[in-house]
């Protein structure tokens, strides 16, 4: 009987320091967490196949304004509690230190889409194309039912063939 005891304790000893691994684990990610779900967003929710061609077309100019816009917002509502950042064993004021998270965030987020058009993730990062969207709004039905004829979107439909009666309708799909 005293065998059974024993084990029952040692079990209980076992999840207890499960327990307390799990906990001292959660500790040790916790701080990391905005990070990990920066890095998680740009890696597996932004479909980096459409947009580097945008960023190649000139949208870098739009990232470095918002980068930019950043900097000053986040400099002005949270300057640092000494008056200056501690970087890489540097001392840099409010907006320079600013500057450097920010650099090193959207880097992080670029390399995330390098590293999804590498191929490194599989199948985890997998986009299902879209199906193609009718330019015409008509959501999937074809133009013989829509019971009267036109000669073209935008064109006068009317029972006298465009002579200006009061049938006459402009059609603007």
């Amino acid at each position: 009987m005293e065998a059974l005891f024993d084990l029952f304790s040692s079990l209980l000893d076992v999840l207890r320091s499960l327990l307390n691994v799990v906990v001292n684990l959660v500790r040790v990610i916790l701080p990391w967490l905005p990070l990990l779900a920066w890095i998680g967003f740009w890696t597996f929710a932004v479909n980096w196949a459409k947009v580097f061609p945008i960023l190649r077309r000139g949208g870098m100019v739009g990232v470095f304004l918002l980068m930019f816009v950043t900097v000053l917002v986040w400099g002005a509502v949270a300057p640092p509690a000494e008056g200056k950042h501690l970087l890489f064993g540097l001392s840099v004021s409010n907006y320079a230190g600013k500057f450097i998270y920010v650099s090193m965030l959207t880097c992080i987020a670029l390399l995330c889409g390098s590293a999804q058009l590498s191929g490194a993730f599989g199948s985890l990062c997998e986009f299902p194309e879209e199906p193609a969207d009718d330019d015409h709004g008509h959501g999937g039905h074809g133009h013989d039912d829509h019971g009267h004829g036109h000669g073209g979107h935008g064109a006068i439909a009317s029972n006298d063939h465009g002579h200006g009666g009061h049938d006459s309708v402009v059609h603007a799909h």
